[in-house]
C-alpha cells in the first residue's frame, strides 16, 4: 500500500505542474469523444427501426429482444476494448489511442449505415450488424480511460473533478446529438421514409463528421504527466500490475459505477424505446425528452464535477447516488399515472440532473484511485466493466422485466438494486482512502 500511495503522490504532484487552462486540448478530446458516444447511441435509438429491418420475427416483442439485445452485444466487446486499448494508453500515450479508438469507431458506423437488410441478404444481414457492433463497444472500451486520462492529467491538482467532468458533460453532448436527430427525421419522415433510409442519414452523420474528430485529435499534444512518466521506466503489462497491485480498488471502481450507469441506461438511453412501447407517446416527442436529459446532463456535470474538487468527491457522490435510488421508482409511477409530453420533458430534466450529479464526480474519483503508469488501464477496466455489467445489458433486462412481472414500474426495481451496490462501494473506497490519502 505504501508503494501505491508513493505513486498517487507522485501523480498528484504531477498533475500540479500540468496547465491551469488547458481549454484547447480539452475541447480537442471532448469533440472526439462526443463523436464516439454518438455513433454507439444512435443504434440504441433507432432500436425498434432495425429490429424490424435486420432481425424480422412474427412476435414483435421478439424481434425488439433481439435488436436491444445486439446493442448489449458490443458492452461484451468494452472490457476486451478496455484491455488492450487502455494498456496502449499507458504504453504508448492518451493521444495515440484516442487516436486509434476514434477510427475503430468510424469503421464500425460505416458497416452499420451501408448495411443491407435481412429482406436483401438474408441472414448475413444481422450478423453484419452483430460485427459492426462489436467493433464500436471494442473502440468506446478504450476511449473513456485514454480520454479521461487525458483530461486529467493536463488539469491542475485542484480542478481534476472539474476537468474529468468534461467527460461526462460530452456524452451529454452526444445525447443531444442523437436524440436530436432522431426527433428530426422521426418528425420530417413518414414511417415507410423513416425505415426505408432515414435511419441511416442518422448514422451517416456520425460517419461525415468522423473524420472532423481523427483530425482534431491528430492535432493535440500528449500529456505532461504521462511525457514526464515515460522518461522512467513504463509498465510493460499495465494489465497485469493493476490487477496484482490495485485489484481491489478495480473491484470497489466497478461497484461505484453500477449505480450510476444503471440510471444512466434505464432512464436516458432505454426511455424513448420505453415511452414509444409502454407509454403509447410519439417517437418525436420521446426523443425529445430524452434530448433534455442530455442538455442538462451536458450543462451540469461540470457543476459537480466543481462540487467534487470543493467538498469531495466521496460527499458528492454518495448523496447523488441516494437520489438515484429513492426517486427511480416515483419517477416510472409519475410517468405512467401521468403518460404526456409535459410529464415525460419534466421528468427526464430532473433525470439528466441525477445522471450529472453521480457522473460528474466519477471519472476523477477513479483517475484518483489509480496511479499515472496504469491509469488508463484501471479507468477503462473499472468503468467498462462496470457499464458492460449494468448497463449494457439493462435495456434487454428491463424488457424482459416488463414482459415477465406485467409491470411497467419494474426497470425502476433494477435501479434500485444496483444503486444499494454503488453506495456501499462509495462508503467502502471512501474509508480506504481516508486511511492512506485524502481525496
Amino acid at each position: 500500500m505504501s508503494a501505491q500511495l508513493q505513486s498517487l503522490d507522485a501523480s498528484i504532484s504531477l498533475t500540479a505542474a500540468a496547465p491551469r487552462h488547458p481549454w484547447k486540448e480539452i475541447c480537442a478530446a471532448s469533440i472526439g469523444n462526443a463523436l464516439e458516444f454518438y455513433d454507439l447511441l444512435i443504434y440504441g435509438y433507432f432500436a425498434v427501426v432495425i429490429g424490424k429491418l435486420f432481425f424480422p420475427v412474427e412476435n414483435e416483442t421478439t424481434s425488439l429482444l433481439l435488436s436491444v439485445g445486439t446493442f448489449g452485444i458490443s458492452f461484451v466487446m468494452r472490457p476486451l476494448g478496455a484491455i488492450v486499448l487502455g494498456s496502449y494508453a499507458d504504453r504508448a500515450g492518451r493521444k495515440p489511442s484516442l487516436t486509434l479508438s476514434i477510427s475503430i469507431m468510424m469503421l464500425g458506423t460505416a458497416m452499420i449505415a451501408f448495411a443491407p437488410t435481412y429482406s436483401q441478404i438474408g441472414i448475413a444481414s444481422p450478423l453484419i450488424i452483430i460485427v459492426a457492433r462489436m467493433l464500436q463497444g471494442f473502440s468506446t472500451g478504450g476511449e473513456f480511460g485514454a480520454a479521461t486520462a487525458f483530461m486529467v492529467e493536463h488539469a491542475d491538482g485542484k480542478r481534476r473533478g472539474f476537468f474529468a467532468s468534461w467527460q461526462l458533460s460530452t456524452q451529454g453532448l452526444a445525447t443531444v446529438l442523437a436524440a436530436g436527430i432522431s426527433a428530426l427525421l422521426s418528425y420530417a419522415l413518414t414511417d415507410s421514409q423513416l425505415n426505408d433510409w432515414g435511419w441511416r442519414v442518422a448514422f451517416g452523420f456520425g460517419l461525415l463528421v468522423g473524420p472532423v474528430g481523427l483530425y482534431i485529435r491528430n492535432q493535440i499534444d500528449e500529456t505532461p504527466e504521462f511525457q514526464k512518466t515515460k522518461t522512467r521506466k513504463l509498465e510493460n503489462s499495465p494489465l497485469r500490475v493493476v490487477l496484482a497491485r490495485d485489484g481491489i480498488n478495480l473491484l470497489l471502481g466497478i461497484g461505484v459505477v453500477s449505480g450510476a450507469t444503471a440510471f444512466n441506461y434505464v432512464h436516458k438511453l432505454y426511455m424513448p424505446t420505453y415511452a414509444l412501447k409502454q407509454l403509447h407517446i410519439p417517437a418525436t416527442s420521446s426523443f425529445l425528452g430524452a434530448m433534455m436529459t442530455g442538455v442538462i446532463l451536458m450543462l451540469s456535470a461540470p457543476l459537480f464535477g466543481m462540487l467534487s474538487d470543493r467538498y469531495g468527491r466521496f460527499k458528492v457522490l454518495s448523496i447523488a447516488l441516494l437520489l438515484v435510488g429513492c426517486t427511480s421508482y416515483p419517477l416510472f409511477l409519475i410517468l405512467n399515472t401521468w403518460p404526456t409530453f409535459t410529464t415525460l420533458i419534466a421528468v427526464q430534466c430532473l433525470v439528466g440532473l441525477l445522471i450529472a450529479a453521480c457522473l460528474g464526480p466519477i471519472p476523477a474519483m477513479l483517475s484518483d484511485i489509480f496511479p499515472t503508469s496504469t491509469r488508463g488501464t484501471g479507468l477503462a477496466l473499472s468503468y467498462n466493466f462496470s457499464v458492460t455489467l449494468f448497463g449494457g445489458f439493462a435495456p434487454l433486462l428491463v424488457t424482459w422485466m416488463i414482459a415477465a412481472t406485467e409491470s411497467k414500474l419494474a426497470p425502476s426495481f433494477y435501479v434500485i438494486g444496483t444503486s444499494i451496490i454503488s453506495v456501499t462501494a462509495v462508503l467502502i473506497l471512501g474509508q480506504r482512502m481516508k486511511r492512506n490519502s485524502p481525496i
